[in-house]
């Protein structure tokens, strides 16, 4: 009985602490790992959620609807992955990718909710308009989720990332020069390393 009562306060304990992120079955692992490297996010509600296709990217993360007007502490966020990752004119499921290549997806996508949980309402809002009109406030955002990811301790997996992407020969030249053209380069993620290691000391 006693062994009994312990499995039920087992299962709450681990409820409770998962209770704010949705994560499906076959990408619980790789999604726990990567949100390990931001305790700030344990009380975030965020749904992972796979999509059938998403236009130009991989995962997208962004606020729900109505969290672009409630405080930061009340807002509710989405990761969306897409279920197909195409390679040359083959595709491949994304949740079948490489365990850190993964990881270091959804590390990116997290760096986007920390952005986002710094803005405030109007910010938020600001922020999605300018996104949807401007090339170069795409740069600024997704290099500084890189960014956000790095400054976690990400790095390994960032790089991991942007090598099957950009040394892969059968991905397409046009999404490697969208890589190449939005995101932090593996020479600036180092530099970010170097300097955090220099405040670290």
């Amino acid at each position: 009985m006693r062994q009994l009562g312990l499995l039920f306060f087992s299962i709450f304990i681990v409820s409770m602490t998962n209770a704010q992120h949705t994560i499906p079955d076959s990408i619980n692992n790789h999604v726990t790992t990567a949100l390990s490297y931001y305790p700030e996010l344990d009380s975030t509600n965020i749904e992972f959620k796979f999509k059938k296709n998403i236009k130009k990217s991989t995962m997208q993360a962004r606020p729900t609807f109505g969290s672009f007007f409630r405080s930061r502490k009340h807002r509710r966020y989405v990761i969306l992955i897409s279920e197909k990752f195409k390679i040359s004119n083959e595709e491949f499921r994304t949740r079948d990718i490489p365990k850190d290549i993964f990881i270091g997806w959804i590390g990116h996508e997290l760096g986007h909710i920390m952005d986002y949980q710094d803005r405030d309402k109007l910010n938020l809002i600001w922020f999605g308009i300018k996104y949807v009109l401007s090339d170069n406030h795409i740069v600024e955002a997704e290099r500084a989720a890189d960014s956000y990811a790095v400054n976690h301790g990400m790095e390994d997996f960032i790089l991991k990332t942007k090598d099957f992407i950009l040394n892969h020969a059968e991905i397409t030249q046009s999404y490697k020069d969208r890589i190449q053209k939005y995101y932090l380069s593996p020479e600036e993620i180092m530099h970010l390393v170097e300097q955090r290691e220099t405040e670290e000391k």
